[in-house]
């Protein structure tokens, strides 16, 4: 049984509730909402629009194998951008006051083949709480021959990780659609995350897989029975769009946990983090390229990470506008607000990160101490 992790106490330092009280007058005083806004309804349009319109296309027009693998491309694109800018708000009821709605644009991630009960676990719960802390933040737990933290365990392969680093980038959204959530599913059952008669389990289970039939019918059986497009065509159209998703989703968020210092804290014995919650967040994640507003508007504010891992219910729109008081009040309290000015200068630093945790060169202690 894994240990509990505990965090200082909140009102240690004072930081989160001046931070939070700041923020808040933001929204009071410009008298806007903290959910979505036109903007955000104009990006729901277009990330929707950049999957389904070339979907759309494929079932009336009978593309050619150019077309084909054009159009699935281009689905890539807006399956990377409705995982990060359309279910990933409404999945955190940032979206909207409303449940019912966030609910509903939810169901963009079940339509191209997510399931969002697993997502909510690992994302919402494990990694938003336990920000890369080895063990329980599942999202920089070693994969396969990937390490992505210096108290994952080290393999001698793993030297070569920064050669092959992006074979499993790749493949990360085509695993996820056709596995990953059924692994998951028997994990958070057995880890007790998902607590569940057998029943409802039972239930859960033909609900992911129903939704699994229907997105491989509409993605591959239907293609190649009813339009009679080449099987080999519509694999190689699958395989583009799931590589093209893999690779932006998992770099953008590479780019902001596991970079020059970031964090990985090693709690004590009794699972004590010396830090508070939020001061925690801001030692773990780094924002990356604010000023560059065609990566703002693509990756949902992913960019404004740090912002996002505190204010996780205010729709990503509103980041920009928040990231100024965060970093003010952050320089206030000798609080770190880790920044890459672009992403390519994130890009390099998580590279070399990839490097160092490859050759084992990279210890708990010395990220640590890096912070000071």
């Amino acid at each position: 049984m894994k240990t509990k992790i505990k965090f200082a106490n909140k009102d240690k330092t004072q930081f989160f509730n001046v931070l939070k009280e700041r923020v808040d007058n933001y929204f009071i005083e410009s008298n806007i909402s903290q959910h979505a806004n036109g903007t955000m309804v104009f990006k729901t349009f277009v990330m929707l629009s950049l999957y389904f319109v070339p979907l759309a296309l494929i079932y009336t027009q009978g593309f050619s194998l150019a077309g084909l693998w054009l159009c699935s491309a281009v689905m890539g694109l807006g399956l990377a951008g409705i995982g990060m800018s359309v279910m990933h708000d409404a999945n955190h009821d940032a979206y909207s006051a409303n449940p019912k709605i966030n609910k509903l644009i939810a169901l963009s991630l079940t339509f191209v083949g997510g399931d969002n009960r697993n997502w909510k676990t690992q994302h919402n719960v494990l990694h938003h709480t336990y920000t890369n802390i080895h063990g329980h933040d599942r999202d920089i737990d070693n994969k396969v021959i990937m390490r992505f933290s210096p108290d994952g365990k080290y393999k001698k392969i793993q030297r070569f990780q920064v050669l092959y680093v992006f074979f499993f980038y790749a493949i990360m959204s085509l695993y996820w659609t056709t596995a990953k959530d059924i692994v998951q599913f028997i994990e958070f059952s057995k880890g007790g995350q998902h607590r569940d008669s057998k029943a409802q389990k039972a239930i859960s289970l033909m609900k992911i897989l129903f939704w699994k039939a229907i997105y491989f019918t509409y993605i591959i059986v239907l293609p190649v029975t009813l339009l009679h497009i080449p099987l080999g065509y519509v694999l190689l159209g699958f395989l583009t769009l799931h590589v093209i998703a893999g690779l932006i989703l998992s770099i953008v968020f590479q780019l902001a946990h596991v970079v020059e210092n970031t964090v990985f804290p090693t709690p004590d014995a009794k699972g004590n983090i010396d830090s508070e919650w939020a001061i925690h967040q801001l030692q773990t994640t780094a924002d990356f390229a604010r000023n560059n507003w065609l990566i703002t508007f693509y990756v949902g504010g992913l960019n404004y990470q740090a912002i996002h891992h505190l204010f996780p219910r205010i729709c990503h729109v509103h980041y920009p506008k928040i990231a100024p008081i965060v970093a003010e009040t952050a320089k206030e309290f000798g609080v770190p607000y880790i920044y890459n000015e672009s992403f390519g200068s994130a890009f390099m630093s998580h590279m070399r990160i990839i490097h160092q945790l490859g050759r084992d060169e990279l210890k708990p202690s010395v990220i640590l101490n890096s912070m000071g």
